[in-house]
């Protein structure tokens, strides 16, 4: 069993920033790739960014040049630094970990940028 807790998320205004984390733990040897996925209001869950194992990041075009992505392998833990915040990148973002071919999914954390 893996399980997958975000943490983070809140209420900012237009041009601020967030901290998003994703901590794994269970019976975890590697990671070999997590991800950090968006739900916005009545939209399907869109891929923001994720980073494998040697730390090679990929985000969608959206949020490039405004967030990053890593993680801290001994943790078992993924981050989302989110800058410029724009009223459209509110969602709840979901923490996804890939291991074996399997998928595990947080529970998700809201993020809520007010114009």
């Amino acid at each position: 069993q893996v399980q997958l807790v975000e943490s983070g998320g809140g209420l900012v205004q237009a041009g601020g920033s967030l901290r998003l984390s994703c901590a794994a733990s269970g019976r975890i040897f590697s990671i070999p790739v997590m991800g950090w996925y968006r739900q916005a209001p009545g939209k399907l869950r869109d891929l923001v960014a994720r980073v494998f194992t040697t730390g090679v990041p990929n985000y969608a075009d959206s949020v490039k040049g405004r967030f990053t992505i890593s993680r801290d392998n001994a943790k078992n833990t993924a981050y989302l630094q989110m800058n410029s915040l724009q009223p459209e990148d509110t969602g709840v973002y979901y923490c996804k970990a890939t291991i074996g071919g399997l998928e595990y999914w947080g529970k998700g954390t809201l993020v809520t940028v007010s114009s």
